[in-house]
């Protein structure tokens, strides 16, 4: 088995796609009524699917967590600490919900977190070192 991708079960869909696309930048060409989006983001796939209709699809209801919530993250990589703290300020001045200022961790990584509208912890981290090299 492989990785395809990931889905984020949304209650607006119009606010989220708004969000990834205006605040992030994800390349998302669905208008906001969109029942599904589907996108690639770095050739992975990224989904967001409304969540009555996921629940009417399958046919059971599901539980969702409220407000900022930690039971997952999105992990964005740049490739400066500086690029860190610019997408941070940028991130915030178009919306997006502050959780954690730049920070200097002990392992080598300079880190931040901020949330999207509907809770969800997106991280925004780097080593100071291009993408293909984090890990070396």
């Amino acid at each position: 088995m492989r990785l395809d991708g990931f889905g984020i079960m949304v209650n607006d869909m119009g606010t989220m796609i708004r969000f990834y696309r205006d605040v992030l930048g994800f390349e998302i060409k669905e208008n906001e009524d969109a029942q599904n989006v589907y996108l690639i983001k770095d050739n992975t796939l990224f989904m967001l699917y409304p969540r009555k209709s996921f629940e009417k699809m399958v046919n059971r209801k599901f539980d969702y967590p409220g407000g900022v919530n930690g039971h997952y993250e999105i992990a964005l990589y740049v490739d400066t600490f500086g690029e860190v703290d610019s997408e941070y300020e940028k991130a915030v001045a178009k919306g997006a919900q502050p959780i954690l200022p730049p920070t200097d961790e002990p392992w080598g990584q300079r880190t931040c977190y901020i949330a999207d509208p509907e809770g969800n912890l997106i991280e925004i981290g780097s080593f100071n070192r291009p993408f293909e090299q984090r890990q070396g």
